[in-house]
């Protein structure tokens, strides 16, 4: 059964100090002032792969970087190996990225998996969708990728119909797609994204 999130407070009188404590709370407050409510797992697992659905707007970005300051997160992205030249790959492997050839198109999922492997701490990011315009379905990716490397999903939201920002959902996945894919759009229902109409339906491509 998936883990749910819950709101945790926009303020957290438990922070003493520190310039990580500050931005955190900082984070919390400006969540706060714009009618956000913050979501968060009791217990994150250490590595996962982590989806956001619905992403149908460029607003999406701000209050999704305001989130992973407050709860705090640490999430890694991929990026074409041609990005991660010396000094500026520092910098990009530094906040989070992970190169990836994406001139070749096999090998994608086992590089990943790797990744996985190797880290003991690794949350990555994977754009379900590829698009903010109206795409047929989901792309498989992340489902693959987190099923051999043995790790659970993480449901994020940006849910503007209830203002909640976050992770809503640990989900461990079974090997059956069409059952874990009902699973998460149960998770999904009634959260809706800022141009709901160009949310892809929550099926794998």
């Amino acid at each position: 059964m998936p883990r749910f999130g819950r709101i945790i407070p926009a303020l957290d009188e438990g922070l003493k100090g520190g310039t990580p404590g500050l931005l955190r709370s900082l984070a919390r407050k400006l969540l706060g002032l714009f009618g956000w409510k913050l979501l968060d797992l009791s217990e994150r697992p250490a590595r996962a792969v982590v989806i956001a659905y619905p992403h149908t707007s460029n607003r999406d970005f701000p209050i999704t970087m305001l989130a992973l300051l407050a709860l705090p997160f640490r999430a890694s992205r991929v990026g074409k190996d041609t990005l991660f030249l010396p000094g500026a790959g520092w910098l990009l492997r530094t906040i989070g990225g992970v190169p990836v050839n994406r001139r070749e198109s096999t090998g994608f999922v086992e590089r990943i998996v790797a990744e996985f492997a190797a880290r003991p701490h690794f949350n990555l990011v994977i754009a379900t969708e590829g698009s903010r315009s109206l795409q047929p379905g989901w792309k498989s990716g992340f489902y693959r990728i987190a099923v051999a490397a043995r790790v659970p999903v993480l449901l994020g939201v940006v849910d503007y119909a209830s203002k909640e920002v976050g992770l809503l959902a640990s989900m461990e996945l079974s090997g059956d797609e069409a059952a874990d894919m009902t699973r998460i759009a149960g998770c999904y229902a009634g959260r809706r994204g800022y141009r709901h109409e160009l949310a892809a339906p929550i099926r794998l491509l």
